[in-house]
């Protein structure tokens, strides 16, 4: 088969932002006025990644996920398209459904018996005749929200006035649209309530400052410069983006083994056996390890679209090879790699300011799992979605490193618990923090970007 020569994309840069220097103290994590004022000012009115198109193959299949004191619906139409509700019966209120997930012909109320089609139509009420307003099949229907898939992903708008998703999204949108992530499979989904507030876990994933020190073992003593196993976290060659709509970016370099060699020089698992399988030799690279970063891009680029990694052809050289990091307003973080994408998902609690809901999932490219080399032991390699587990706090492991994050999460919302902390002091590699917070504070004060 001839080899096909794809001319690589490239990367732009998020055109420059400024900040305001805000504070951000304890209280914006702990305080349940400013938690309450979050939520009608903020939560109801961002789009938010919810549902997944693939657990809803089938007209009637419905999928319901929780964000604070709403829990919403997403149902499969018989045109094929995606309608969102609130999962609340119009007549006195009870929920439709418990559960995550299931499919029916129509929603029906255990309270009153009241049955509302998948399009949200009330289709049946008893004693039809007996209501002064009139029959409520001609008046009622579920309360709907706002909409839309991309990426196969089903994403929902409280706010009726919302502008389109390709346009809050901005340049994720074609970013992502590449990736063909529409087609990837669901290999880990690890679900865990936590004690801290969710945007602890956003902050977090808003800056790699803390990497070397909670997943590397840094000390005072250790040149973080030097720190450098399968991706470089050094912040001077770590590149930051900030967009006009609020997303951030950071690109880590990604596919090279400094820091990850024997005493010999010799590299080690899992860059070998990457290295291998992309027909390159480890030996070749012996005492020059950051080399295999750009071997890799070229035999991914050469090799990839012939054995069934498509979306190769679509992105630039860096995406075979590095972390691209993003963080969605307000609460989705996605570590994007050439065939794996790491699903990040905070979510408030209904009414408690230091809870959140927490998921730690993974997808993988279809050609990964063919192929056999998505080689993490805890992912579910069958091809099929893997099964949501709902784990308990202090009891289950969330999953490998991200252990390392939740350690700190719940130490750090003590901290900000108390009367000594009286704001951060951040770092110029850490401004997507403070960007974040003060997009908040700028839609609590309906100032949207």
């Amino acid at each position: 088969m001839a080899e096909q020569r794809v001319e690589p994309v490239h990367i732009d840069s998020y055109p420059q932002q400024r900040t305001r220097g805000s504070l951000l103290e304890g209280y914006r994590y702990t305080s349940r006025e400013f938690f309450e004022k979050e939520w009608e000012g903020m939560w109801t009115k961002v789009w938010l990644l919810l549902g997944r198109e693939a657990e809803l193959p089938n007209p009637g299949d419905w999928q319901m996920e929780p964000v604070g004191v709403e829990e919403i619906l997403m149902v499969r139409q018989n045109d094929g398209g995606v309608k969102a509700f609130y999962n609340v019966c119009q007549h006195r209120g009870n929920p439709l459904v418990e559960g995550d997930k299931g499919t029916v012909k129509r929603f029906v109320c255990k309270y009153h018996s009241w049955a509302f089609m998948p399009d949200g139509e009330l289709n049946f009420a008893p004693d039809r005749d007996d209501f002064p307003e009139g029959n409520p099949c001609d008046n009622v229907r579920l309360q709907e929200l706002r909409c839309e898939t991309f990426a196969g992903f089903i994403w929902v708008n409280m706010d009726p006035k919302a502008m389109p998703l390709k346009q809050y999204l901005g340049p994720i949108w074609d970013e992502w649209e590449r990736r063909e992530i529409h087609k990837w499979t669901r290999t880990m989904a690890n679900t865990m309530w936590l004690p801290c507030n969710w945007k602890v876990v956003l902050d977090n994933f808003n800056e790699s400052y803390h990497v070397p020190t909670v997943h590397m073992g840094a000390t005072t003593e250790t040149n973080r410069k030097q720190i450098r196993g399968h991706i470089n976290t050094y912040f001077k060659e770590t590149k930051f983006d900030l967009s006009n709509e609020g997303h951030n970016r950071m690109v880590m370099q990604g596919g090279y083994g400094a820091g990850a060699t024997d005493k010999d020089g010799n590299l080690q698992e899992p860059l070998a056996s990457e290295l291998r399988y992309w027909e390159l030799d480890p030996a070749d690279f012996n005492g020059r390890p950051n080399d295999t970063r750009v071997a890799l891009q070229q035999a991914k680029r050469r090799l990839g679209p012939q054995r069934g990694f498509s979306h190769y052809a679509n992105v630039p050289d860096e995406q075979l090879t590095d972390a691209f990091h993003y963080t969605l307003f307000p609460n989705f973080a996605v570590s994007l790699w050439s065939d794996g994408f790491h699903f990040l998902r905070a979510r408030p609690h209904p009414d408690d300011p230091q809870q959140c809901l927490f998921d730690n999932w993974w997808y993988s490219s279809p050609a990964s799992i063919e192929k056999g080399i998505e080689r993490n032991p805890t992912l579910d390699l069958s091809g099929n979605e893997a099964t949501h587990k709902v784990l308990e706090y202090g009891k289950d492991s969330i999953g490998p490193a991200i252990e390392d994050d939740v350690r700190v999460f719940v130490t750090q919302q003590r901290g900000f618990r108390s009367r000594g902390f009286k704001g951060v002091y951040l770092a110029k590699q850490e401004e997507r923090i403070r960007r974040y917070h003060e997009l908040i504070d700028d839609y609590i004060e309906e100032r949207r970007p």
